[in-house]
Protein backbone atom coordinates (compact mmCIF):
# COMPACT_ATOMS: atom_id res chain seq x y z
CA UNK A 1 0.00 0.00 0.00
CA UNK A 2 2.79 2.41 0.92
CA UNK A 3 4.64 1.60 -2.30
CA UNK A 4 1.47 2.35 -4.30
CA UNK A 5 0.99 5.72 -2.59
CA UNK A 6 4.60 6.68 -3.28
CA UNK A 7 3.99 6.19 -7.01
CA UNK A 8 0.79 8.24 -7.11
CA UNK A 9 1.29 11.45 -9.07
CA UNK A 10 -0.53 14.38 -7.40
CA UNK A 11 -1.08 16.22 -10.70
CA UNK A 12 -2.91 13.25 -12.17
CA UNK A 13 -4.86 12.85 -8.92
CA UNK A 14 -5.93 16.50 -9.20
CA UNK A 15 -7.02 15.93 -12.81
CA UNK A 16 -9.03 12.93 -11.67
CA UNK A 17 -10.70 15.02 -8.97
CA UNK A 18 -11.65 17.80 -11.41
CA UNK A 19 -13.01 15.52 -14.14
CA UNK A 20 -14.55 13.04 -11.72
CA UNK A 21 -16.32 15.85 -9.92
CA UNK A 22 -17.72 17.20 -13.18
CA UNK A 23 -18.98 13.77 -14.24
CA UNK A 24 -20.58 13.28 -10.83
CA UNK A 25 -22.33 16.64 -11.14
CA UNK A 26 -23.51 16.51 -14.76
CA UNK A 27 -23.08 12.96 -16.05
CA UNK A 28 -20.99 14.15 -19.00
CA UNK A 29 -17.51 15.50 -19.61
CA UNK A 30 -15.41 12.45 -18.73
CA UNK A 31 -13.85 11.52 -22.06
CA UNK A 32 -14.34 14.97 -23.56
CA UNK A 33 -12.12 16.52 -20.88
CA UNK A 34 -9.81 13.75 -19.67
CA UNK A 35 -8.33 12.85 -23.06
CA UNK A 36 -7.55 16.51 -23.96
CA UNK A 37 -5.99 16.98 -20.51
CA UNK A 38 -3.72 13.96 -21.01
CA UNK A 39 -2.70 15.09 -24.50
CA UNK A 40 -2.46 18.87 -24.14
CA UNK A 41 -1.32 19.26 -20.53
CA UNK A 42 0.73 16.11 -19.98
CA UNK A 43 1.99 15.53 -23.54
CA UNK A 44 0.73 11.95 -23.76
CA UNK A 45 0.53 10.28 -27.19
CA UNK A 46 -3.11 10.65 -28.42
CA UNK A 47 -3.60 6.91 -28.89
CA UNK A 48 -2.32 6.17 -25.37
CA UNK A 49 -4.44 8.97 -23.92
CA UNK A 50 -7.56 7.54 -25.56
CA UNK A 51 -6.82 4.02 -24.32
CA UNK A 52 -6.08 5.16 -20.78
CA UNK A 53 -9.22 7.27 -20.67
CA UNK A 54 -11.37 4.37 -21.92
CA UNK A 55 -10.38 2.11 -19.02
CA UNK A 56 -10.73 5.10 -16.67
CA UNK A 57 -14.27 5.75 -17.96
CA UNK A 58 -15.35 2.12 -17.69
CA UNK A 59 -14.25 1.86 -14.07
CA UNK A 60 -15.69 5.21 -12.95
CA UNK A 61 -19.04 4.72 -14.70
CA UNK A 62 -19.43 1.17 -13.40
CA UNK A 63 -20.44 2.49 -9.98
CA UNK A 64 -23.04 4.76 -11.56
CA UNK A 65 -24.40 1.84 -13.55
CA UNK A 66 -24.78 -0.24 -10.37
CA UNK A 67 -26.71 2.57 -8.67
CA UNK A 68 -29.03 3.06 -11.65
CA UNK A 69 -29.56 -0.68 -11.94
CA UNK A 70 -30.45 -0.92 -8.27
CA UNK A 71 -32.92 1.95 -8.64
CA UNK A 72 -34.40 0.34 -11.77
CA UNK A 73 -33.61 3.38 -13.93
CA UNK A 74 -32.01 1.35 -16.72
CA UNK A 75 -33.95 0.20 -19.79
CA UNK A 76 -32.03 -2.97 -20.61
CA UNK A 77 -33.85 -3.33 -23.92
CA UNK A 78 -32.37 -0.01 -25.06
CA UNK A 79 -28.95 -0.99 -23.68
CA UNK A 80 -29.12 -4.23 -25.66
CA UNK A 81 -29.98 -2.40 -28.87
CA UNK A 82 -27.12 0.05 -28.42
CA UNK A 83 -24.70 -2.78 -27.65
CA UNK A 84 -25.87 -4.69 -30.73
CA UNK A 85 -24.44 -1.85 -32.80
CA UNK A 86 -21.54 -0.67 -30.65
CA UNK A 87 -19.78 -3.96 -29.84
CA UNK A 88 -19.20 -5.07 -33.47
CA UNK A 89 -18.27 -1.49 -34.45
CA UNK A 90 -15.81 -1.29 -31.57
CA UNK A 91 -14.22 -4.61 -32.53
CA UNK A 92 -13.82 -3.52 -36.15
CA UNK A 93 -12.34 -0.17 -35.14
CA UNK A 94 -9.80 -1.79 -32.81
CA UNK A 95 -8.91 -4.27 -35.58
CA UNK A 96 -8.32 -1.35 -37.95
CA UNK A 97 -6.01 0.28 -35.40
CA UNK A 98 -4.17 -3.03 -35.06
CA UNK A 99 -3.31 -3.08 -38.75
CA UNK A 100 -2.32 0.59 -38.72
CA UNK A 101 0.86 2.04 -37.25
CA UNK A 102 -0.50 3.50 -34.01
CA UNK A 103 2.73 5.44 -33.50
CA UNK A 104 2.76 6.80 -37.05
CA UNK A 105 1.94 10.38 -37.94
CA UNK A 106 -1.05 9.39 -40.09
CA UNK A 107 -2.72 7.47 -37.25
CA UNK A 108 -1.95 10.22 -34.75
CA UNK A 109 -3.45 12.79 -37.13
CA UNK A 110 -6.56 10.62 -37.59
CA UNK A 111 -7.10 10.28 -33.85
CA UNK A 112 -6.61 13.99 -33.13
CA UNK A 113 -8.98 14.99 -35.95
CA UNK A 114 -11.65 12.53 -34.82
CA UNK A 115 -11.15 13.74 -31.27
CA UNK A 116 -11.61 17.34 -32.39
CA UNK A 117 -14.79 16.44 -34.29
CA UNK A 118 -16.15 14.49 -31.32
CA UNK A 119 -15.47 17.41 -28.96
CA UNK A 120 -17.25 19.84 -31.28
CA UNK A 121 -20.22 17.48 -31.67
CA UNK A 122 -20.39 17.04 -27.90
CA UNK A 123 -20.31 20.81 -27.34
CA UNK A 124 -23.03 21.25 -29.96
CA UNK A 125 -25.16 18.60 -28.23
CA UNK A 126 -24.78 20.32 -24.87
CA UNK A 127 -25.62 23.81 -26.17
CA UNK A 128 -28.73 23.11 -28.24
CA UNK A 129 -30.21 19.98 -26.66
CA UNK A 130 -33.13 21.70 -24.95
CA UNK A 131 -34.27 24.06 -27.77
CA UNK A 132 -33.75 21.34 -30.37
CA UNK A 133 -35.79 18.94 -28.26
CA UNK A 134 -38.66 21.44 -28.06
CA UNK A 135 -38.61 21.89 -31.85
CA UNK A 136 -38.44 18.12 -32.35
CA UNK A 137 -41.47 17.46 -30.15
CA UNK A 138 -43.51 20.14 -31.98
CA UNK A 139 -42.64 19.21 -35.57
CA UNK A 140 -41.55 15.57 -35.82
CA UNK A 141 -44.21 12.84 -35.59
CA UNK A 142 -43.65 9.75 -33.45
CA UNK A 143 -41.55 7.15 -35.25
CA UNK A 144 -42.51 3.54 -35.88
CA UNK A 145 -41.05 1.19 -33.22
CA UNK A 146 -39.15 -0.82 -35.83
CA UNK A 147 -37.48 2.35 -37.12
CA UNK A 148 -36.61 3.38 -33.57
CA UNK A 149 -34.98 -0.02 -33.01
CA UNK A 150 -32.88 0.27 -36.20
CA UNK A 151 -31.83 3.84 -35.42
CA UNK A 152 -30.86 2.82 -31.87
CA UNK A 153 -28.60 0.08 -33.25
CA UNK A 154 -27.12 2.59 -35.72
CA UNK A 155 -26.53 5.02 -32.85
CA UNK A 156 -24.68 2.30 -30.96
CA UNK A 157 -22.50 1.57 -34.00
CA UNK A 158 -21.68 5.25 -34.42
CA UNK A 159 -20.76 5.55 -30.75
CA UNK A 160 -18.63 2.40 -31.03
CA UNK A 161 -16.45 3.92 -33.75
CA UNK A 162 -16.34 7.39 -32.22
CA UNK A 163 -15.57 6.27 -28.68
CA UNK A 164 -12.96 3.71 -29.79
CA UNK A 165 -11.04 6.38 -31.71
CA UNK A 166 -11.49 9.34 -29.38
CA UNK A 167 -13.00 8.09 -26.04
CA UNK A 168 -15.52 10.94 -26.48
CA UNK A 169 -19.25 10.79 -27.06
CA UNK A 170 -20.65 8.03 -24.86
CA UNK A 171 -22.16 10.59 -22.46
CA UNK A 172 -23.44 13.79 -24.09
CA UNK A 173 -23.91 12.44 -27.63
CA UNK A 174 -25.40 9.16 -26.43
CA UNK A 175 -27.90 10.87 -24.14
CA UNK A 176 -28.88 13.39 -26.83
CA UNK A 177 -29.55 10.61 -29.34
CA UNK A 178 -31.67 8.65 -26.86
CA UNK A 179 -33.70 11.76 -25.99
CA UNK A 180 -34.76 12.07 -29.63
CA UNK A 181 -35.32 8.36 -30.17
CA UNK A 182 -37.29 7.85 -26.93
CA UNK A 183 -38.97 11.21 -26.17
CA UNK A 184 -41.50 9.63 -23.79
CA UNK A 185 -38.88 7.91 -21.65
CA UNK A 186 -38.08 9.43 -18.25
CA UNK A 187 -34.88 11.47 -18.22
CA UNK A 188 -33.39 9.41 -15.40
CA UNK A 189 -33.97 6.20 -17.37
CA UNK A 190 -32.29 7.72 -20.43
CA UNK A 191 -29.27 8.73 -18.35
CA UNK A 192 -29.20 5.36 -16.58
CA UNK A 193 -29.44 3.43 -19.85
CA UNK A 194 -26.70 5.52 -21.44
CA UNK A 195 -24.37 5.01 -18.47
CA UNK A 196 -25.07 1.27 -18.41
CA UNK A 197 -24.23 1.01 -22.11
CA UNK A 198 -21.09 3.14 -21.70
CA UNK A 199 -19.56 0.64 -19.27
CA UNK A 200 -19.20 -2.35 -21.66
CA UNK A 201 -18.52 -0.03 -24.60
CA UNK A 202 -15.58 1.72 -22.95
CA UNK A 203 -14.36 -1.49 -21.31
CA UNK A 204 -14.24 -3.45 -24.59
CA UNK A 205 -12.65 -0.53 -26.41
CA UNK A 206 -10.20 -0.02 -23.54
CA UNK A 207 -9.19 -3.69 -23.48
CA UNK A 208 -8.64 -3.48 -27.22
CA UNK A 209 -6.30 -0.53 -26.69
CA UNK A 210 -4.61 -2.45 -23.86
CA UNK A 211 -3.89 -5.34 -26.25
CA UNK A 212 -2.14 -2.81 -28.47
CA UNK A 213 -0.06 -1.54 -25.53
CA UNK A 214 -1.87 1.79 -25.45
CA UNK A 215 -2.60 2.07 -21.71
CA UNK A 216 -0.52 3.98 -19.18
CA UNK A 217 -1.36 2.02 -16.02
CA UNK A 218 0.56 4.34 -13.68
CA UNK A 219 -1.39 7.36 -14.88
CA UNK A 220 -4.65 5.40 -14.75
CA UNK A 221 -4.18 4.46 -11.09
CA UNK A 222 -3.40 8.06 -10.13
CA UNK A 223 -6.49 9.33 -11.96
CA UNK A 224 -8.74 6.84 -10.20
CA UNK A 225 -7.39 7.84 -6.78
CA UNK A 226 -8.79 11.31 -7.41
CA UNK A 227 -11.87 10.57 -9.49
CA UNK A 228 -13.65 7.91 -7.45
CA UNK A 229 -14.10 9.97 -4.24
CA UNK A 230 -14.82 13.08 -6.32
CA UNK A 231 -17.63 11.33 -8.21
CA UNK A 232 -19.20 10.15 -4.96
CA UNK A 233 -19.05 13.59 -3.32
CA UNK A 234 -20.26 15.58 -6.34
CA UNK A 235 -23.08 13.13 -7.02
CA UNK A 236 -24.40 14.01 -3.57
CA UNK A 237 -24.27 17.79 -4.13
CA UNK A 238 -25.29 17.75 -7.80
CA UNK A 239 -28.82 18.98 -7.09
CA UNK A 240 -27.44 22.38 -6.04
CA UNK A 241 -25.72 23.07 -9.37
CA UNK A 242 -27.25 25.02 -12.25
CA UNK A 243 -27.50 22.52 -15.10
CA UNK A 244 -27.61 25.24 -17.76
CA UNK A 245 -24.54 27.06 -16.41
CA UNK A 246 -22.54 23.84 -16.22
CA UNK A 247 -23.54 22.71 -19.73
CA UNK A 248 -22.74 26.08 -21.34
CA UNK A 249 -19.40 26.37 -19.55
CA UNK A 250 -18.42 22.85 -20.52
CA UNK A 251 -19.47 23.46 -24.13
CA UNK A 252 -17.30 26.61 -24.37
CA UNK A 253 -14.31 24.74 -22.95
CA UNK A 254 -14.82 21.88 -25.43
CA UNK A 255 -15.00 24.25 -28.40
CA UNK A 256 -11.71 25.88 -27.33
CA UNK A 257 -10.06 22.48 -26.94
CA UNK A 258 -11.47 21.38 -30.30
CA UNK A 259 -9.87 24.37 -32.03
CA UNK A 260 -6.59 23.57 -30.29
CA UNK A 261 -6.64 20.01 -31.67
CA UNK A 262 -7.56 20.99 -35.21
CA UNK A 263 -4.83 23.62 -35.47
CA UNK A 264 -2.17 21.74 -33.48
Amino acid sequence: MLDFLLHVDPLYVLSGILVGGLVGMTGVGGGSLMTPILVLLFGMHPATAVGTDLIYASLTKASGSIVHGYNRTVDWRVVGRLALGSIPATALTIAALYFMDVDGKATQLLITRVLGFALLFTAFSLLIRKPLMRWYMDHVPEMHPDRVRKLTILTGATLGVLVSLSSVGAGAIGVTALVFLYPKMEARRIVGSDIAHAVPLTLIAGLGHASLGLINWHVLSSLLVGSIPAIIVMSIVSARASDTAVRVTLAIVLIAVCIRFWFA
